[in-house]
């Protein structure tokens, strides 16, 4: 049982060491001594992912009664969390500079943010999967907020609004679940509802407890926040907002999905309906904006609807082209944010205040124009094979959805204009009046953009390796 519990949750317990010491350091250290704070997490979680390799995997390991659990599932969205949490730390140095003596607090509450991912994705019953989520919440609050003036308060604000709706959804359709079956247990309730007949209330408390969610994905009826969030947010923490919350609630959303609300067979049209209402409104909104920010918040909508649609009809195949779409997905837009971080926040972000950047900055420019297409879903991208893979997997679903598959192939399609229009000022030759800024970015936000830019190539010309692991990770869930 101690192994268990050890092998389970020893980069869990790394973290969590570090989050206690990067508080203990903010009441001990001068604040002058600030710029080490970023240093404390990269090295929290470096070692966490280093101790990650050492965790096993088969079979599946259970601990604290069943309440968590490890397996090669859980182990790779541990990996993709730690990833980005590495580079999240890495680009904060600007935000870092602005708090000085609050440094060590905030990057305290992101390390607290990556942990409650973490339990996220192996939480094995309600409670535990209750309280991460909170948790995560709460530290994404605090993140959002953390930047000074009034934009960011209000989108914390509007932010904590729509959590607590949605938790109280998400609680409504446990306790009816509980009722049902007389357990909180995912495994248990699993056991319950597959030897059972599916009724009216299973149904409803199936979508209630989906609903409650997916509203970290900004996903209808739960998107109005995502809006306000990102005009008032620094880049960094919008690098944080758009991966990792992301990456927790699809890893814990498909388990769901696969065992203990897989006998509701009307949830999975209430999805797809929330899928395509997501992307008609995302797509449709960002094509009349001009703010840099807000078109990235209605790409992030759009994305998460193509892959919540995937996930919603149920199969190993399409769960595995759930995996290998985020894990695109999150690269694509650590580099976007990235680059938004070095061009600066006190910047204005109009599509067309980044006019001729390109002649002064080829380098940072191209590899930020990458990232842009692969967002868009262009070829030689890993955007591009996600989304063929995706929508592959769609269509084999059944006639029955093809429409759903018409109507997205539409959408991603008109979604082209948005991105091209983020690009097309990179281009253009300035005035001679007009100053263009030249960047010059420390080392580490240099190297999270190219090796997020390299990894989104990479894995658009040669992605046959991770589409099978993606697979054997679907096909022993």
């Amino acid at each position: 049982m101690l192994n268990d519990i050890f092998n389970i949750l020893l980069p869990h317990m790394c973290l969590g060491g570090f989050i206690i010491l990067q508080l203990i350091l903010s009441m001990v250290l001068s604040p002058r001594l600030y710029r080490y704070a970023r240093l404390v997490s990269v090295v929290g979680i470096a070692l966490s992912i280093v101790l990650l390799s050492t965790v096993q995997t088969e079979p599946q390991y259970f601990a604290l009664k069943n309440s968590i659990m490890s397996d090669s599932y859980t182990l790779l969205f541990d990996f993709v969390i730690l990833v980005c949490g590495f580079f999240v730390a890495l680009i904060t140095r600007n935000l870092v500079k602005t708090f000085k003596r609050n440094a060590y607090t905030f990057h305290a509450i992101l390390l607290t943010a990556v942990f409650a991912a973490l339990n996220i994705v192996s939480a094995n019953d309600f409670i535990t999967l209750f309280v991460s989520i909170e948790l995560l919440s709460f530290s994404t609050y605090f993140l959002i907020a953390s930047a000074r003036g009034y934009y960011s308060k209000e989108a914390c604000f509007k932010y904590l609004l729509t959590s607590a709706i949605s938790t109280g959804v998400f609680l409504f359709g446990v306790s009816y679940l509980y009722g049902i079956t007389g357990s909180l247990n995912l495994s248990e309730i699993y056991e319950i509802v597959a030897n059972t007949d599916s009724s009216l209330m299973y149904s409803i408390s199936a979508v209630m407890i989906v609903l409650g969610i997916i509203s970290k994905l900004a996903v209808f009826p739960f998107a109005n926040w995502i809006i306000d969030v990102y005009k008032g947010t620094e880049s960094s923490i919008l690098a944080f907002l758009s991966t990792i919350p992301k990456l927790a609630v699809f890893g814990i959303l498909c388990r769901l999905l696969v065992f203990p609300l897989s006998n509701s067979f009307e949830l999975t049209f209430v999805i797809a309906i929330i899928s395509l209402v997501t992307a008609l409104w995302a797509n449709t909104y960002a094509i009349r904006e001009k703010n840099v920010k807000v078109i990235f918040a209605c790409s992030a909508s759009a994305n998460a609807s193509y892959a919540l649609l995937a996930a919603g009809l149920v199969s190993v195949y399409n769960l595995s082209t759930v995996i290998f779409y985020l894990i695109c997905y999150v690269f694509m837009n650590i580099s976007v944010f990235t680059f938004l971080n070095i061009y600066g926040d006190n910047n204005p972000v109009g599509v067309d205040d980044f006019k001729g950047m390109f002649y002064k900055n080829p380098g940072l420019v191209g590899a930020y124009a990458v990232s842009v297409l692969a967002l868009a879903g262009i070829p030689i991208t890993s955007g591009f094979i996600a989304k063929i893979y995706l929508f592959t997997a769609i269509a084999n679903s059944g006639l029955i959805f093809i429409p759903f598959l018409l109507a997205l192939l539409i959408l991603t399609v008109a979604a082209l204009y948005y991105y091209l229009k983020i690009l097309f000022p990179l281009f253009k030759e300035c005035d001679k009046n007009t100053p263009v800024p030249a960047l010059k970015p420390v080392f580490s936000l240099k190297f999270v953009l190219i090796v997020t830019v390299l990894v989104t190539l990479i894995i658009g010309v040669y992605p046959e390796r991770f589409i099978e692991l993606c697979r054997f990770i679907a096909y022993n869930i």
